[in-house]
């Protein structure tokens, strides 16, 4: 596989886990922590740290957004739940 196969590759598994986490609002940060050792949050902080490294400025709330594809804090009201 050449590179840029490669890289469409991952961008499309990257976009398909970000519908599949947004279909499953019903899972919680904390349960992905517990069980996989990542949530939402270390998703877009790898996203903002890539990036950043490509010389793109996004702070913590942008990548947030890309994430959850609506801003934080309306998908903390919306679908957080007390534990």
């Amino acid at each position: 596989m050449d590179q840029q196969t490669q890289t469409e590759v991952e961008a499309a598994a990257f976009r398909r886990l970000l519908a599949h986490l947004d279909s499953r609002k019903d899972v919680q940060n904390i349960d992905l922590m517990e069980l996989a050792g990542f949530c939402r949050n270390c998703l877009s902080r790898w996203y903002q740290e890539a990036a950043e490294e490509r010389g793109v400025a996004m702070d913590k709330m942008t990548a947030r957004e890309v994430v959850y594809k609506m801003p934080y804090e309306e998908w903390k009201t919306h679908y957080q739940t007390e534990r």
